[in-house]
């Protein structure tokens, strides 16, 4: 049976004891609140499927924030990306209500912030991915089974339209002119495999293979590994590059640039060449755009190259090649 007490003027505290159970309770505003949270704890309890929300109501968002952080950000592919946008959340108004308490309207509130400020839909998207994953590991990992997952059923924000930014006439040589010599290589890389940022940055010498013309990516984004094949200027890229012969070389990055050291390089070339809403992922898309217009390759083919998890993905492309078929009939040859 459970016991109503009253602590102070304008509290009441609800107090359930029961053998097998732990010892559960709660403070209320007013008696009547008190009576029906116990009536339904004890309803639970009797029908064997009480679980105690002491955990999920004692926390809030930011404490298991910061608990999330230290715990699970670390163990993932890219830990600081994940624990910087975190932290970036804990400016928010939402991180102070008790886990138990945010409900799917906070969630659209949050967005709508997000939404005012000029985000992107991708961008809370991703916040959004970061707040599931964290109500789930609290689910599975800290006690709080109660927990209703208030993302899923909050309305998500509208994709935004794929990036189609392309390099103009002249970009390009504009921008390897203002690259330093560590990163030429890196763009014109990219430009000839279309891989991505991470590909390149992680790829190592013992995953490249001259003589059979292509590179091993034992991890990608989608998880999956992926084998490149390698065009002759790319090959002529990495002949040129400067290969250690020392024991262990193999472990060795080709390019010895971190991801964020190619983020940061094409920033500061794309501002000394004045080339404006160019990023280094924008090359992936030239890559890809070139792989349609300039060679024979077909949807599959270009895939597996690319790594694209869906042909759905790849059907932005392919106008490229229609708008060319007119010359084609023509007599055209492809390239030209």
């Amino acid at each position: 049976m459970a016991t109503i007490t009253r602590r102070g003027p304008l509290q009441w505290k609800a107090r359930i004891r029961r053998r097998g159970y732990p010892d559960t309770s709660k403070t209320f505003e007013t008696k009547a609140d008190a009576e029906a949270w116990a009536r339904q704890i004890e309803s639970e309890m009797d029908r064997g499927i009480f679980v105690s929300r002491t955990e999920s109501e004692q926390y809030t968002l930011g404490e298991c924030l910061d608990r999330y952080i230290a715990e699970s950000i670390p163990n993932l592919k890219y830990p600081k990306r994940e624990a910087d946008r975190a932290r970036f959340l804990k400016r928010y108004p939402i991180v102070h209500k008790i886990m138990a308490t945010i409900r799917s309207k906070d969630i659209a509130d949050f967005r709508r912030q997000r939404e005012e400020e000029g985000r992107s839909g991708n961008t809370i998207r991703l916040d959004f991915a970061l707040i599931s994953k964290l109500f789930n590991y609290a689910r599975s990992e800290w006690g709080m089974e109660n927990l209703q997952n208030p993302v899923q059923i909050a309305a998500k924000p509208r994709a935004a339209k794929g990036r189609e930014r392309r390099l103009e006439e002249g970009e390009e040589e504009k921008l390897l002119e203002a690259a330093p010599d560590a990163f030429r290589p890196v763009i014109l890389f990219a430009l000839e495999t279309a891989m991505r940022r991470e590909e390149i940055a992680s790829l190592l010498w013992k995953n490249v293979n001259i003589r059979g013309r292509y590179v091993l990516l034992s991890e990608t984004k989608n998880n999956e590994p992926r084998t490149v094949p390698l065009s002759t200027t790319a090959l002529d890229i990495l002949r040129s590059l400067p290969r250690p012969e020392t024991q262990g070389a193999g472990q060795e990055r080709v390019f010895r640039l971190t991801a964020d050291k190619i983020t940061d390089a094409m920033l500061t070339a794309c501002r000394k060449a004045g080339l404006e809403n160019l990023r280094f992922h924008d090359l992936r898309h030239e890559a890809t755009s070139r792989f349609f217009e300039n060679t024979d390759l077909d949807l599959m083919e270009i895939r597996a190259i690319t790594g694209h998890k869906t042909l759905q993905m790849l059907i932005r492309y392919t106008h490229l090649r229609t708008a060319r078929l007119a010359d084609r009939l023509a007599g055209a040859k492809r390239g030209t």
